[in-house]
């Protein structure tokens, strides 16, 4: 029996979880919010869809599994997604790199 794969909310999600803001080949994760536990094809998903504000992931929370990798719908910790240069660690698949510049959206100072 598979688990299945968590509910994702976005404008225009395609299956690996990529959205109308952010659509390239390497655009395959979506991330749990604080505010809400749902996960969100970006930011900018969340602000379109929610009726609230986006909170910040603690660093003592980065224990918390709240990455998902559209590619094989394995949930990652925040720690290990930061630190998986830019590849899933169960797949291999890779995540775009330039997602650097918006981890201060979602996650505290590092």
């Amino acid at each position: 029996m598979t688990t299945p794969r968590p509910r994702v909310f976005g404008v225009d999600l395609d299956g690996q979880t990529r959205c109308a803001h952010f659509h390239t080949e390497l655009d395959i994760i979506a991330i749990k919010l604080k505010c809400c536990g749902e996960y969100f094809g970006c930011k900018d998903c969340h602000e379109a869809l929610a009726e609230h504000a986006l909170e910040q992931w603690q660093k003592h929370q980065y224990d918390t599994l709240a990455v998902l990798c559209g590619e094989c719908d394995t949930e990652l910790t925040i720690e290990a997604y930061l630190h998986c240069r830019s590849r899933c660690p169960a797949c291999g698949a890779r995540f775009n790199p330039q997602c650097i510049n918006h981890h201060h959206f979602y996650f505290s100072e590092l």
